[in-house]
């Protein structure tokens, strides 16, 4: 290992990314943006955020990830690290020294995070320079992709509890990193969760902390009643007992005569973590009524999702609050969408794709929303039709954030609100966990005809070969 970095080392781990770094990218956008800035390619390009299709299971999508994005939109420069990394790639000198003066000077037109939005819909548009527009794709696509499916998986935990079951994000130590593990936090509590055992992500976004103890606490007592009494008398106003390491109604049992002679009655919980845990739940309140402990509640936690807890309330079991952890940290049943950022304009004229499956809509657009979530995708140019309001607003103007500055608090806060109004509005067959049937929006006339006109076009010019390859 003679002569190697540090950092190439076993064991020494990965150097966390500069905020705003233009190296969090693919290497071909990097290709493209030094081929049109040596070719004086920096007319205005419009590019279009969106999901083509929605999950099987999915009847709507939650917007996330904006703020991170505009975070790093308004961070983003070379420096001179970055750059020389990028000339022992080969980038040429021209090449880097456009890249050294390269920032985000354009507009970004958003769908506020906390909305619901369907298929074919932008949840934002990005109007800037074509190489500025061009080489955020990535990043763009990263933290919106991500964020928006954790952000509809934890929706469809909340509409499963029906409010009848307290939910807390569990999912950190699971998470696929820590910065997914951040996200995951924010999300979850964006649509309706009561906090996070995150203790970071509570701090950071003004979430309420929320844990209890593990198997190793109780294993490393000699007695699980040992135990119990220790974790109440060290910390009386966080004691929620786990109750299963050995026996679970043996820790019931345990947990009711600490709670007695610690005078917890208003203040503790059991946890149940693994096994049947409806009828586990049943005989566990069962033994807490009979012994006078009505406000004692009961916590459920072990791989549960959306499908468990809906299971939780038609059975009718006495379970107070459940922790959701892997499944929505990694959103399971779906853990990627099927998102795409295309260019739809560039120099006053607007383009599209022809592609087999995948052609697009041209020209900047906007999102018209109507009663019960009624939805129109029309052009950005064209009046909002009667009865409806445009959905994506400008966030971003001349490379800086539009409208008061809010901490992540206040803006995590403002989101839970659109989501909230939002799920009250939508559709009931959107709302089903089984089967969802999705809204999709329909065409204005303009938007219609635009993508007729310019489909035509570029079908004449570019014929399809017969015989040719698929």
């Amino acid at each position: 290992m003679t002569g190697s970095h540090p950092s190439e080392q076993p064991g020494w781990g990965h150097e966390a990314p500069r905020a705003g770094s233009p190296l969090l990218t693919d290497l071909y956008e990097l290709n493209m943006v030094a081929s049109y800035l040596r070719r004086g390619m920096v007319a205005p390009a419009t590019f279009s955020l969106f999901v083509r299709r929605l999950p099987p299971r999915r009847g709507f999508l939650v917007a996330a990830g904006l703020a991170d994005c505009l975070a790093y939109l308004q961070e983003l420069r070379f420096d001179d690290a970055e750059l020389r990394h990028l000339a022992r790639l080969g980038f040429d000198d021209d090449a880097l020294d456009a890249f050294s003066r390269l920032r985000f000077t354009g507009q970004v037109r958003a769908v506020p995070e906390g909305r619901l939005v369907f298929a074919e819909e932008p949840l934002l548009e990005v109007t800037a320079p074509l190489p500025e527009a061009q080489l955020v794709e990535t990043y763009l696509l990263n933290q919106v992709s991500f964020q928006t499916a954790l952000a509809s998986k934890a929706a469809r935990c909340v509409l499963a509890a029906e409010g009848r079951i307290e939910l807390v994000e569990f999912g950190f130590r699971r998470t696929h990193g820590v910065e997914a593990g951040m996200a995951a936090a924010r999300a979850a509590c964006m649509v309706g969760f009561a906090g996070t055992s995150n203790v970071e992500a509570a701090r950071r976004y003004g979430l309420t902390a929320m844990g209890t103890m593990a198997h190793s606490y109780v294993e490393v007592f000699s007695e699980q009643a040992a135990a119990f009494s220790a974790f109440a008398c060290d910390l009386p106003g966080r004691t929620t007992f786990l109750v299963d390491t050995y026996d679970t109604m043996g820790g019931v049992a345990d947990a009711i005569a600490v709670i007695k002679e610690r005078g917890l009655e208003r203040a503790a919980g059991v946890r149940l973590d693994s096994g049947d845990l409806l009828a586990l739940a049943a005989r566990a309140r069962a033994l807490l009524d009979q012994a006078g402990l009505p406000e004692v509640r009961i916590f459920a936690s072990g791989g549960l999702d959306e499908e468990d807890v809906a299971a939780m309330v038609s059975s009718g079991a006495p379970i107070d609050a459940a922790g959701i952890g892997t499944r929505l940290g990694v959103s399971a049943d779906a853990p990627y969408l099927d998102t795409a950022y295309k260019v739809v304009e560039y120099d006053g004229r607007p383009v599209a794709k022809l592609s087999t499956a995948k052609t697009s809509y041209p020209g900047a657009k906007q999102v018209f929303r109507g009663e019960q979530l009624h939805d129109h995708l029309g052009l950005a140019t064209e009046p909002a039709p009667a009865g409806t309001r445009p959905l994506l607003e400008e966030v971003m103007r001349g490379g800086q954030r539009t409208g008061p500055a809010h901490g992540p608090a206040e803006l995590l806060a403002a989101a839970r609100c659109r989501f909230e109004a939002d799920l009250a509005a939508l559709p009931a067959a959107a709302r089903r966990l089984v089967d969802p049937l999705a809204p999709a929006p329909a065409l204005t006339p303009a938007l219609r005809h635009l993508t007729d006109t310019v489909h035509a076009e570029l079908a004449a010019r570019h014929p399809a070969t017969p015989n040719g390859p698929g």
